[in-house]
């Protein structure tokens, strides 16, 4: 055997053992997210006949959004609570008639203006310019999600039990086209493995940007500093784990979400999550390991290894490309695994996926999500070109104003 092949042979071998344990890491999530989720519950001891629920300022960052902010605010504003909830949006380039409009509802408006704006400045902002000690809780929506019912009961519950750190399962508002579907499968995949999955086994659920809640004071203190990164919630991911405070996964509650529906906005959104993972990648991977072997912070070591998998989509593609190229390639050229190891791969990556699903999304739509799947490849790749575009501008996803269910507005 040359050099040269047994150089190939040796990186395809590397290739291969990465990618397996890709999958093996996802599959054990995967089975994790079917066992019994840990109760959510105050300590015995804690009396709570009496005792009032929590303040909570429901947060909502609107950059240039000037109609889904309206009816999200609106919905946001008629959320049945037993505590005093207060709506603030921190306007960034909305209309002057909006932020009247706004107001004329009962929300309270904080407009900003940045050079370059981020949701992680716009929050900041507000934190540092609200009453400190008014309230308790910081709930953080985007601008067109909405909150299912008895979600900041749940939250406060949650609160009352200890955490200071709460995600709410977010899900899909629309399903109505193929890549809105996608889109769909692509969260409830990720909210059963990094989780309902990691929840289940007594490790944090990683947050999702938002329809989740801090204690007031602590998300003031995990802004400090947060700069310009695309990737606001992901950072505060990393800062809470080095903290090792616990993120509670209220997988029961739901925030509703609205997907993305053409392969553009998909290719926009993908590019900003491919920077933010390798943005993290580059600043964490070295204090991952000295977290692990000098603080014992499995936690933090955890969220490095998520950011050196490959994302899914690219991943079926890198496995089918290796198991048709190694077909081939084994009758000229036998080197590195063969075509039953990346066949084998590819199973379980796609059993893993599947049994990520949640029952309701199993329908015949969901044939034509699976179909535009080599497309949501293409965008992958397209998305993974334009990296460095989504460093230097605000990539915000556009909205668009939906009829909201009135069985989950409240």
């Amino acid at each position: 055997m040359s050099l040269i092949t047994l150089f190939f042979d040796g990186l395809l071998w590397a290739l291969g053992i990465y990618l397996a344990l890709n999958c093996a890491y996802l599959l054990f999530f995967a089975l994790a997210g079917h066992f019994r989720q840990p109760r959510v519950a105050a300590p015995a001891q804690s009396n709570q006949a009496g005792r009032p629920a929590r303040a909570v300022c429901v947060l909502i960052p609107a950059y240039r959004e000037n109609s889904v902010i309206l009816e999200t605010t609106r919905a946001a504003l008629r959320h049945t609570y037993s505590g005093p909830h207060t709506v603030c949006v921190i306007a960034d380039g909305l209309q002057p008639t909006t932020v009247e409009a706004l107001r004329n509802l009962g929300a309270q408006v904080l407009e900003v203006h940045f050079e370059r704006s981020t949701k992680g400045k716009a929050l900041l902002y507000a934190l540092e310019n609200l009453p400190r000690h008014r309230y308790q809780v910081a709930m953080v929506l985007d601008v067109d999600n909405l909150m299912g019912r008895g979600c900041l009961e749940a939250v406060n519950q949650a609160f009352e039990a200890g955490y200071q750190v709460v995600q709410a399962h977010r899900t899909a508002k629309n399903t109505d086209s193929a890549f809105a579907l996608l889109d769909a499968c692509n969260e409830e995949i990720n909210n059963h493995i990094y989780r309902k999955g990691h929840f289940a086994v007594g490790l944090s659920a990683a947050l999702i940007g938002s329809g989740m809640a801090f204690e007031f004071g602590y998300l003031r203190q995990l802004l400090q500093g947060i700069g310009e990164t695309v990737g606001e919630d992901k950072e505060l991911d990393f800062r809470i784990a080095r903290d090792q405070e616990k993120i509670c996964y209220l997988n029961s509650v739901f925030v509703y979400d609205e997907k993305v529906e053409n392969a553009q906005v998909f290719t926009q959104q993908r590019s900003r999550w491919l920077a933010s993972q390798l943005e993290f990648l580059k600043k964490y991977a070295a204090e991952g390991v000295e977290q692990l072997l000098d603080h014992d912070n499995f936690e933090f070591f955890n969220k490095v290894v998520q950011a050196f998998l490959v994302p899914r989509v690219l991943l079926i593609g890198v496995l089918g490309v290796l198991l048709v190229g190694s077909a081939g390639l084994s009758l000229v050229l036998p080197v590195g695994p063969s075509p039953l190891f990346w066949g084998g791969l590819l199973a379980v990556l796609a059993a893993t996926l599947l049994i990520s699903l949640p029952g309701r999304l199993y329908n015949r739509q969901l044939f034509a999500a699976v179909v535009r799947l080599p497309y949501a490849l293409l965008c992958m790749v397209l998305a993974l070109l334009r990296i460095n575009r989504s460093k230097t501008a605000f990539l915000a996803t556009p909205h668009r104003v939906q009829a909201l269910d009135a069985s989950i507005e409240h």
